[in-house]
């Protein structure tokens, strides 16, 4: 006589595997050597990296200044900002501290750069008048920090592939990096600290929130460079990303929260 109990347990059992199988990470992820390539070679700091940053921040820039999504979108794709990011996620995923030092410091000196190119167009720029572009990198909240999360994480996903996507385009478009940086340096040329301090703010969220989807990602998917560390470490690193979580979001809840209120 069969059990109807044991059917139903191969039932589930069979439902877990499809989803296990269809939801898995592993199906096409790329050699660990391949991933730990990528994103250190994303990391680097050279002539072409500073080029390129330099066009792309100019771009935006100038997009925000006459109010073109297209032209803004475009520099957003050019922008070599997300390799940095990513590279601090990785770094910390798989306790390297050498490679989140370069990593940050790298990512400091193409925010300085970025800025410096920004402000010296719009101190130059005949057109002084913020636009609706331009306004709406000013007032981050709840949401730009979930696109962040959510971004990184299909980010970071992607460039862990063996076959490349179109990810990191779309990542670079929806988190919007270039957008934040020259909005911040508009409202230091023109004396607007709100504008300059709420557009420093979103660049921040998206850059902690990028890396911290990296992080979970590569925890999960463990790859062999990761580091052998002691727990006493582990925990303070943890209780560290914890720490930086809730105070980077809780400005963001309090502009949420106007927000839906207006």
């Amino acid at each position: 006589m069969d059990n109807p109990k044991s059917d139903i347990d191969d039932i589930f059992i069979r439902i877990k595997k499809a989803l296990v199988a269809r939801f898995s990470l592993r199906m096409d992820q790329a050699d660990d050597c391949e991933i730990d390539r990528n994103i250190r070679d994303g990391v680097e700091l050279n002539g072409t990296y500073l080029w390129t940053l330099m066009c792309a921040i100019l771009i935006a820039s100038i997009g925000l200044n006459i109010n073109s999504p297209a032209v803004i979108i475009g520099a957003m794709l050019i922008s070599p900002l997300m390799g940095p990011i990513m590279g601090i996620g990785y770094g910390v995923g798989i306790y390297d501290f050498r490679l989140i030092h370069k990593a940050i410091k790298n990512l400091a000196i193409a925010t300085i750069i970025s800025f410096g190119t920004s402000a010296l167009y719009f101190y130059i720029s005949p057109l002084g008048e913020a636009q609706s572009e331009l306004l709406a990198r000013t007032s981050p909240n709840l949401w730009d920090l979930l696109i962040a999360l959510f971004g990184g994480m299909a980010g970071i996903i992607g460039i862990t592939r063996k076959e490349k996507s179109n990810v990191i385009p779309g990542v670079a478009i929806a988190t919007a990096l270039m957008p934040p940086v020259c909005t911040a340096a508009y409202g230091f040329v023109h004396g607007n600290m709100s504008y300059f301090l709420g557009a420093s703010y979103l660049f921040l969220l998206n850059c902690i929130y990028i890396a911290l989807s990296s992080i979970f990602i590569i925890w999960f998917i463990k790859p062999v460079a990761r580091r052998e560390i002691n727990e006493k470490i582990q925990f303070r690193i943890k209780a560290f990303l914890l720490s930086v979580v809730f105070v980077s979001c809780l400005p963001s809840v309090f502009i949420a929260a106007n927000f839906v209120n207006n």
